[in-house]
């Protein structure tokens, strides 16, 4: 298939300078509109052709969707806020520290100084037929060209799929999820508040659409309560390569202890299925045990229960399993890469065990 690089589509660009101007733009233009934050998914889009609207809305002078403010009940991180200043903030990296981590490691320095919040939640599957203009499903076709014999899979969903195999790959999200973040979202009918893990539609409802904002909608902010604030976290990403590189697999933790037992736990995967995962039985099996190895091996076996594999991504369920079981024990990437002196737990805690 021939696809034209490097030369964008016309569209009229129109930079809004209030959130109530982008909203009334959005609406008039309804799905001839494209909301691009930071760019660089909207970039790449662009670029290659594979989107065209006939409307480009940049959210970049708007001040009010920028900022951390710390509230009574927590933060509200509005949705065009980089990354950057959110891994740097002082009361992120003292209270909720697992966003911090996960904002930190996404792709590169200078992509986190662009990109933002908002797009970063909102960016679409990553699934290269996907973006390289094939007609599968979720592109309006009748194929889904990675789930087949001859598909290139390696990266791919786990859990989940329904005609469409690619995974979500924030690695924002499973961290907001963690905290138990509310996105709050622009409609015609005024403010709706969502949980983070309920922004996002799986292709068993909608095959087209990656999370749930309709023509018109507008993210605007990110609320994390402080029912989570200075809680035991945990944030692991594992990738190819250290810069850039999308999760192969990505977890994030929030634990209360009592003790070295576990009284509440919230925690979520991504880059398994369609959408950010939430690992509501774990949650529930770990409470009222210990925080220990024999907690995070019952965890992490309970947590890939019903996993199906592709051809090329079985990796992803020893790594999901011992993800899991280092989020319960609270090990660290580097001690588990030291083995803690030689701890025989730690050492089999691999990810490609």
């Amino acid at each position: 298939m021939a696809v034209i690089r490097d030369v964008m589509p016309a569209f009229d660009l129109l930079q809004p300078s209030s959130a109530a101007d982008a909203q009334k733009i959005l609406q008039d233009s309804g799905s001839d509109a494209w909301v691009m934050a930071g760019g660089l998914d909207s970039f790449d889009w662009l670029k290659d052709r594979i989107k065209k609207p006939k409307v480009l809305v940049d959210l970049s002078g708007i001040d009010e969707l920028k900022g951390i403010r710390v509230t009574g009940d927590g933060v509200e991180i509005g949705a065009m806020t980089t990354l950057t200043e959110i891994a740097n903030h002082p009361e992120i990296q003292k209270n909720y520290g697992v966003l911090s981590q996960a904002v930190s490691v996404v792709a590169s320095p200078q992509i986190r100084n662009q990109g933002t919040l908002g797009g970063n939640v909102s960016q679409d599957v990553r699934c290269w037929y996907y973006r390289g203009g094939w007609p599968c499903y979720r592109a309006g076709g009748n194929i889904c060209y990675a789930d087949t014999p001859v598909g290139r899979n390696r990266e791919h969903a786990i859990f989940g799929a329904d005609r469409c195999v690619a995974v979500h790959p924030s690695d924002s999200v499973p961290a907001l999820i963690a905290l138990d973040a509310k996105f709050v979202v622009q409609t015609a009918k005024g403010e709706r508040i969502v949980d983070a893990e309920d922004y996002y539609v799986g292709p068993d409802l909608d095959i087209t659409k990656i999370n749930m904002l309709e023509p018109g909608d507008l993210l605007t902010a990110i609320r994390i309560p402080s029912t989570w604030a200075g809680a035991r976290f945990y944030f692991e990403k594992v990738r190819d390569r250290n810069v850039w590189d999308f999760p192969l697999m990505n977890v994030a933790s929030a634990m209360k202890l009592s003790g070295n037992t576990i009284s509440q736990m919230r925690i979520a995967v991504n880059a398994v299925s369609p959408r950010p995962m939430r690992l509501k039985a774990v949650e529930a099996a770990v409470q009222g045990k210990p925080a220990d190895a024999t907690t995070g091996e019952m965890a992490g076996k309970l947590a890939v229960e019903g996993a199906v594999p592709l051809q090329f991504n079985a990796y992803k369920i020893p790594l999901m399993r011992n993800l899991v079981k280092r989020a319960i024990r609270g090990l660290s990437p580097q001690q588990v890469k030291n083995g803690l002196a030689g701890d025989p737990e730690v050492q089999e805690a691999t990810w490609n065990s």
